[in-house]
This record gives C-alpha cells, sequence and structure tokens, in this order.
C-alpha cells in the first residue's frame, strides 16, 4: 500500500452484533451467515497445506450466488447446502446487494470527510471499496430474461456478447483485462490458459478492490522476531502501536480487532497461543467466533505483529467444492446439472459448472490494508445428457496466524487467511 499524501461471554456479544446490525436488517446478516460460513469451510480446506492463504469469501460468494440464481432441482439444492445460502433466495440476493450497497456508502462518507477542508488530523487516503460484476455470454445463446433481469438489476452485472466459440483465448484475454482494470492491476491473469474452450457458454465474473487506512497509523519496528512453523526464527519488519483495541480471548488463541478509518471496517488477527498452535485453532474456528470479534470488548494492548504481502497465483476450486457437497452443479454424474433457470435445458444440450477460478491479494503496512481479489465461474455446454483503560495488554504476535478483513457492523468477513511466512 502506497504512503499517504500526508500524514465473550457470547450472550452478550450476541446482543451486542444484534443491536449493531439491527439498521441493516435481517437480510445482511443472512448474507454476512453465509459468506462467514462458508468462507471458513474453504479456508480450512485449503489450510490443510502449509504456507501463507488469502481468500475473498465475499467475492467467491458473489459469482456463485448470481450462478446460483440460474440453477434448479438438486443442484440448486446442493449449492445452497453447500454455499449456506438461505431458504428464502430472496433474502441472499437482497443481503449481498445491502452489504455491498453499505460499503458504498462507507466508502463515499469517507472521502466526503477527506474532502472537508475543516477537518483535522487522521489520514488523508479515503477508504476505498470497488465491486464489479459482469456476465460474459455466448453471443446468441439463449439466456433467460428472467436470469439477465436478476443479475443486472441486483448485482449490477450487464451481460457482455464475447464469440467463445470462434476465438476462446481472445475471450480469457478480455475477462482477464476487465478483471485487472477493476482490481486496480492488483488480479492479472485470473483465468489460466485451457479453462476457457469453444463449449464455453457463459463466465459469470466478480472483481473487488479495497484500499483501507487504519483510524491510526503504526509505527514501523525493525528486527521483528518472527517463528516460521518449522521453527526456525527470522527477523522481520513488524507494526507497532499502543492504543485500544478490541480483544476476545478464545480456546486456544486470542481475537484482536484494528480498526480502520470511519469505522466501517476492521482488520481481525487471529493468534494462536503457542508457535504450533495456528493449525488447530483454524479447526476450530465458527462463524460464531468471527461474528463474536465484531464486537470484542475495547482493551488498552501494546500491539506488535508483522508487516506482510501475499500475492498467491490463481486457485481452482472446482475440486474443493464437488468434495464440499455441491456435485451436481459440476455435472457430477453425468446429467446432473440443472441450469435451467439460466437458459432451456434440452434433451441435448444443457450448462453446467466447469471451474472456479478465484485469486486474492492483500498487503498490511503502517498506513492499513490494499487487497483485491476476483472470483469467475465458468458455465460449460454440455451435450448428450469505551471505559477507563487498563494497562496495556501486550500481545506480540511472533508465530503463524490468520486474519480477515471485517464489516463490522454485520461481522461478515470480506477478506480470509493466514500468514506463515510475513517475508
Amino acid at each position: 500500500m502506497k504512503k499517504p499524501s500526508r500524514p465473550l461471554a457470547a450472550c452478550a456479544a450476541a446482543a451486542a452484533i444484534a443491536s449493531t446490525t439491527a439498521h441493516l436488517g435481517a437480510d445482511i446478516r443472512t448474507a454476512a451467515e453465509a459468506i462467514n460460513s462458508f468462507g471458513l469451510d474453504l479456508h480450512q480446506r485449503l489450510a490443510e497445506t502449509e504456507g501463507n492463504l488469502v481468500t475473498s469469501p465475499w467475492s467467491i460468494q458473489s459469482a456463485l450466488a448470481m450462478t446460483f440464481a440460474g440453477a434448479e432441482g438438486e443442484t440448486l439444492a446442493q449449492m445452497a447446502a453447500t454455499l449456506h445460502f438461505p431458504a428464502d433466495e430472496d433474502a441472499l440476493h437482497a443481503g449481498l446487494a445491502a452489504l455491498t450497497a453499505d460499503l458504498a456508502t462507507q466508502a463515499e462518507q469517507s472521502r466526503l470527510e477527506i474532502d472537508n477542508p475543516d477537518r483535522q488530523g487522521g489520514p488523508n487516503t479515503p477508504l476505498e471499496i470497488l465491486a464489479a460484476n459482469r456476465l460474459f455470454g455466448q453471443e446468441g445463446y439463449p439466456f433467460l430474461d428472467s436470469f439477465l433481469d436478476l443479475t443486472r438489476n441486483v448485482y449490477g452485472a450487464p451481460l457482455q456478447q464475447m464469440d467463445f466459440e470462434s476465438a476462446p483465448e481472445p475471450s480469457r484475454q478480455t475477462i482477464n483485462a476487465w478483471v485487472a482494470e477493476n482490481t486496480r492491476d492488483r488480479i492479472e491473469d485470473l483465468i489460466p490458459a485451457g479453462v476457457i474452450d469453444e463449449e464455453t457458454r457463459l463466465v459469470l465474473a466478480n472483481a473487488v478492490y479495497l484500499m483501507a487506512p487504519w483510524a491510526e497509523e503504526f509505527k514501523l519496528h525493525e528486527d521483528f522476531s518472527f517463528f516460521l512453523p518449522s521453527g526456525s526464527e527470522i527477523q522481520t519488519t513488524a507494526l507497532h502501536r499502543e492504543g485500544t483495541f478490541g480483544v476476545a480471548d478464545i480456546p486456544g488463541g486470542t481475537l484482536v480487532s484494528i480498526p480502520y478509518h470511519g469505522g466501517g471496517l476492521q482488520f481481525l488477527l487471529i493468534i494462536p497461543e503457542t508457535r504450533d498452535g495456528l493449525a488447530a485453532l483454524e479447526r476450530s474456528l465458527t462463524p460464531d467466533t468471527l461474528a463474536a470479534a465484531a464486537a470484542a470488548p475495547p482493551t488498552q494492548v501494546d500491539l506488535l505483529f508483522p508487516k506482510f504481502r501475499i500475492e498467491p497465483p490463481s486457485v481452482t476450486l472446482a475440486d474443493h467444492l464437488i468434495e464440499m457437497g455441491m456435485p451436481a452443479a459440476f455435472d457430477k454424474p453425468e446429467g446432473s446439472a440443472d441450469f435451467s433457470r439460466m437458459a432451456p435445458r434440452t434433451p441435448n444440450e444443457y450448462l453446467y459448472i466447469g471451474e472456479v477460478v478465484h485469486r486474492a491479494f492483500l498487503a498490511v503496512d503502517q498506513y492499513g490494508t490494499e487487497a483485491a481479489a476476483a472470483t469467475a465461474v465458468v458455465m460449460m455446454r454440455a451435450t448428450s445428457a469505551i471505559i477507563e483503560p487498563e494497562p496495556a495488554r501486550e500481545i506480540h504476535v511472533d508465530r503463524p496466524f490468520a486474519f480477515a478483513i471485517q464489516h463490522t457492523a454485520s461481522g461478515a468477513c470480506l477478506f480470509l487467511g493466514r500468514v506463515s511466512n510475513p517475508d
């Protein structure tokens, strides 16, 4: 992130969350629950291998929710169960739209505050949140008007005509260019070569970008000792600030929430008790744990944690989603995919998901956080079938840890990841 131009009592936590989110309505809480539940399911699967990790459950769920709008029958039921979508489909779509709208409102309020000539103090860089959706469809394919109307009106996803049949590779490049443009070039080459071919009929794409300054900047702390999963010690650069942060102790670890400017978003540190305890802590996390973190009680803390940047390659999610419980969407077994609310299903031709591709980027420094993510669902054609401060509590994050970027009011985790090695 570039430098700005200037300077658990569970019941109590649940009550605080309910009070905080009351103005947002039930739909946005429904969307937040789906995002967090699926995000943790996927994170726990991906975290089975060592190394740094970052995903955007918000981006993945947005792309798959648009796809879900075209599903029917057993395909619909399996997707709903795997993705933790509610029985009330309208509530899902309304909740995701409301979350995006609330984030856009926060960004606009931040911009207006930054532009206020009478403002004193605080960052000069406003909160920036961009979210874009787009359908890239084979020209002439009979997509249903009802499906196109929903994705356009609720998700702001117009249909862009493509020629996958004659030009699959130029089509892939066009989609990747759209993703790069809508993530400020942080997500490039989202869809790898070979994923799109002449049988592709639709790509449902989501792209998100976030630039969030801290409520109060950190100072750099050089030569900070950090212990890798192997047990070896490295020296890295850490961020240091003594101040009031939300802190909650949970079985096996500690949660620390760090507010961004404006208070509508926060960064969540998920710190294991022991140097080798991250894997067990990740397995024990629940959506309720994440939701409770949004209302962690304020505590005076002397906080140190590593500056880091995570930029992994694209990950394909088809195999994970099949194993998680939605094989019919991928036409497993053959003939089982039913997206008849997306396009007509005939005895000789129908649509199924060929692949889901996701990529995310996240960088944390003394000024704040820059993050971006994109998700593409590739549809293929199948033929045949405040209190008085306590003394400062020291929290020095010198071991692998997990993290999230959280919508404070609803508890929805926009990004979720892990740092095994900050360098």
